[in-house]
């Protein structure tokens, strides 16, 4: 029987602990090395990877390899989106442009701190060319870093901007619009799928049931779970 790799499990299988350096050392140069659960000790040594990465051709358009920011040690919540836009490319931080802006002003109204709360990356690592959507073979090469990166962060509530970061992760299909604002359960976490804050941008009006006035109802639903975990295991 083929032994199985749990992504959240601490212990590697055999063939993985049998893995030499040199085989290690491949990783972030050859997409056909696996990243099976448990490869990195710490995130320090996931960002030295990916720093180097060349798993696919996005690597050689890249300014700056952006792996996350917000705290990585004890964040309760992760957001994840599709990948680097512009700003992003050239600062080497995902969300910093207007959707960044906008993004930690919608945490702050339910006092969620990024510094303190929050951990935030992409599916992918570098900017696609003109900001256009991964390829399924993009996001095939980089997924097993941002695994990695929930594993590590471990945090209590993960939070999916964008069709790309809701089917990259857990593998949901359908548009953001219909399944916006619903719990699902992903390798017992807890996850909602959220208007990606660009989306937001586009769409500017507060009335009842556009998508700012949505955003509003599902931010103050994922403070209120937050809130409910925290009781549970004080």
């Amino acid at each position: 029987m083929t032994e199985q790799i749990s992504l959240f499990s601490n212990q590697l299988p055999s063939e993985v602990d049998a893995l030499s350096p040199e085989t290690w050392e491949q990783i972030p140069t050859r997409a056909s090395i696996p990243i099976p659960s448990g490869t990195y000790e710490n995130l320090e040594q996931l960002a030295q990877h990916c720093n180097q990465c060349q798993r696919c051709d996005l690597a050689g358009g890249r300014t700056n390899v952006v792996v996350s920011r917000g705290n990585p040690n004890n964040a309760a919540i992760m957001i994840i989106g599709e990948g680097p836009g512009q700003h992003e490319d050239e600062q080497g931080l995902p969300f910093v442009g207007k959707s960044g802006q906008l993004l930690d002003k919608i945490l702050a109204s339910v006092r969620l701190d990024i510094k303190n709360d929050v951990y935030i990356c992409n599916v992918v690592k570098c900017r696609p060319p003109g900001n256009r959507a991964p390829t399924a073979g993009e996001v095939a090469a980089c997924i097993p870093y941002l695994k990695e990166q929930v594993r590590l962060v471990d945090p209590k509530i993960i939070l999916l901007t964008g069709g790309t970061a809701l089917k990259g992760l857990v593998g949901v299909k359908q548009g953001i619009t219909k399944v916006r604002g619903n719990w699902m359960e992903w390798e017992g976490r807890n996850c909602m799928a959220i208007f990606h804050p660009a989306y937001l941008l586009r769409n500017p009006s507060r009335e009842k049931g556009k998508p700012k006035w949505l955003m509003w109802q599902d931010i103050q639903e994922i403070k209120k779970k937050l809130d409910e975990v925290n009781s549970q295991q004080a």
